[in-house]
């Protein structure tokens, strides 16, 4: 099923998929704030990731326990994926480096998105894999941070969306236009709404290359729409 879901959002930009959320009542379209693309270029190219969520939350060094960690989070990223990585905010240390996107490629990573800050950024462009991060630094998180939860809900660190969760096995979407959570459950009805929005899209750009106003062609290509109301 997953694999289904993933071939066909492929096919879309993280602006259909907004769109189709926002239809679903989803706060902000699933659109998680601040974070661009920093490889392999920055913010530039026909880069397009689509996989599923596989998240690790870093704390600080004194923060107390919670499940002991079992070998290093980067060996257990299943192929296919994107990693996901959240810190915690005002944190100058990169939370991930070259080393962990050469391993995340080699066992199949599709892509990595950093709540945070990345480093080695000439490293990542080199292996041409796909990263998104909030910031870049210098510096590694074994100064003040370590792994506190891996594959578990992680909140976005942002003070524009401060309930945004992602859950391990949500879709992530990213582009030039930054990166989308779609949750699992609001897959199958987001791709049931994307195809009709997309068609009239293209077809509205049609009219308005003739010569055709924006308010008259959006009302004639947009009316046949799907609504979430019909799924």
């Amino acid at each position: 099923m997953a694999d289904a879901v993933m071939n066909e959002l492929r096919k879309y930009t993280t602006c259909d998929v907004s769109d189709a959320l926002l239809k679903l009542n989803h706060p902000h379209g699933g659109f998680l704030s601040g974070l661009t693309l920093w490889s392999p270029r920055r913010q530039e190219g026909p880069t397009r990731m689509v996989g599923q969520a596989f998240t690790v939350r870093y704390v600080p060094k004194d923060e107390e326990p919670m499940a002991k960690q079992e070998g290093h989070y980067i060996d257990r990223v299943p192929p296919g994926h994107v990693l996901f990585v959240s810190g915690p905010p005002g944190v100058v240390n990169a939370l991930y480096g070259g080393l962990m996107s050469r391993r995340a490629k080699a066992l199949g990573a599709v892509g990595t998105v950093v709540d945070g800050r990345v480093r080695d950024l000439q490293e990542h462009r080199d292996l041409e894999y796909t990263v998104f991060a909030r910031d870049i630094s210098s510096v590694s998180p074994q100064e003040k941070l370590r792994v506190g939860e891996v594959n578990e809900p992680v909140t976005l660190q942002s003070p524009e969306q401060p309930n945004t969760v992602i859950y391990p096995g949500d879709y992530l979407i990213g582009d030039l236009n930054g990166v989308v959570c779609l949750p699992i459950e609001l897959a199958e009805g987001a791709l049931a709404l994307m195809p009709s929005q997309v068609e009239a899209d293209e077809r509205i750009a049609e009219d308005l290359a003739k010569g055709k106003g924006f308010e008259q062609a959006s009302k004639e290509r947009r009316a046949g729409v799907r609504k979430a109301s019909n799924l």
